[in-house]
């Protein structure tokens, strides 16, 4: 499985990913960014689970496998601008300050910026659609619900 999704990521012109490979390439990305500083620690798995679970209606366990299936496809995957874009692709506009939100709250899971994870974040962001201020305003709510 993750080897098609790889494929339909990696292709020149990615078709727009159905909900299953969406939700991977969402974990995907949350794991990137928990992993843009360096460090990948439980708090930031932890908060991965969370948003999974919540964003997915899954319990515990489901997101956790959902989160070990990701990890195995970021290490795989090298380029985050593909998952970026696949992504923009699959969530409404209006739900990407919320996808945003999650990012933020998984880079600021280890209670530290980094200035790799705001650089990445940043990058992420603007692929979305989204401008510095939304992205200001989603990572301020993700600070508050920490």
């Amino acid at each position: 499985m993750l080897d098609n999704l790889l494929r339909r990521l990696l292709a020149p012109a990615p078709a727009r990913l159905p909900e299953p490979d969406a939700r991977v390439a969402l974990a995907a990305l949350l794991v990137r960014i928990a992993r843009a500083d360096g460090r990948y620690d439980p708090a930031e798995t932890a908060r991965i689970d969370r948003v999974l679970a919540n964003r997915n209606a899954m319990s515990a366990f489901e997101a956790a496998a959902l989160r070990r299936e990701a990890e195995a496809l970021e290490a795989e995957a090298p380029d985050t601008v593909r998952f970026t874009r696949a992504l923009k692709d699959a969530v409404a506009r209006d739900d990407r300050a919320a996808l945003m939100q999650a990012l933020w709250a998984v880079a600021l899971a280890d209670g530290q910026r980094d200035d790799d994870e705001d650089q990445l974040l940043r990058l992420v962001a603007s692929l979305l659609g989204l401008t510095d201020q939304e992205s200001a305003l989603a990572r301020q709510r993700a600070a508050r619900e920490a």
